[in-house]
């Protein structure tokens, strides 16, 4: 279970390819912070990840889904991620 963020941060957990592609299962990252603001960063930190590994995942925080636009990730909600939020990148699953 990840460790609770530091003061004026929040906790973002990677899951599946998210994880692969970071090589990384979690970060904190400073707060408050915009969906599309934490997807900047996250092509800005992680090139090509939006195009590979965002356009086709869901997003969770403290356990909501949030809704992103059928656009992609550019578009997403403008929901504000605040302190001490816990949000997750989930990328589909496949069942066999």
């Amino acid at each position: 279970m990840p460790q609770k963020p530091p003061p004026g941060q929040f906790s973002l957990l990677y899951f599946a390819s998210a994880a692969t592609f970071t090589r990384k299962v979690s970060e904190c990252l400073p707060a408050p912070l915009s969906i599309p603001d934490l997807f900047k960063y996250l092509e800005k930190s992680y090139p090509d990840i939006g195009e590979t590994v965002l356009i086709s995942c869901l997003l969770t925080i403290n356990l909501e889904y949030v809704e992103v636009d059928g656009e992609g990730w550019e578009t997403a909600s403008m929901t504000t991620i605040k302190e001490g939020d816990e949000v997750a990148i989930i990328p589909p699953v496949s069942s066999g």
